[in-house]
């Protein structure tokens, strides 16, 4: 009998706010845009997205692509979603250890 599996997916496991800040903290940290648009989809996924969607004024559609990883949304379409989650965007100075690396 062989063993039935599915594909990881983040989203289920992200069931309360210190999950899903951890995740979001860990996502920033490498600065790449894709990672955290991708973790901002992850994320929607996990509250609803039907729910992001009416708070953004963004179609699901809209969403899902900017939200895959591989788009490239907008900075008002990131800030759009991270406010309706309940986030705020802000920039942070690198510390020494982080301009060497």
């Amino acid at each position: 009998m062989a063993v039935e599996t599915r594909e990881f997916d983040a989203a289920r496991y992200l069931d309360s706010e210190e999950a899903i800040a951890a995740y979001l903290a860990d996502a920033t940290e490498s600065g790449d845009a894709a990672e955290i648009a991708y973790a901002l989809g992850v994320v929607a996924r996990a509250k609803g997205m039907t729910d992001l969607s009416k708070q953004t004024g963004l179609s699901r559609q809209t969403l899902y692509k900017a939200l895959s990883g591989e788009g490239n949304p907008e900075l008002g379409t990131i800030s759009k979603v991270a406010d309706a989650l309940g986030y705020r965007l802000s920039l942070v100075a690198k510390t020494q250890t982080d301009a060497a690396a």
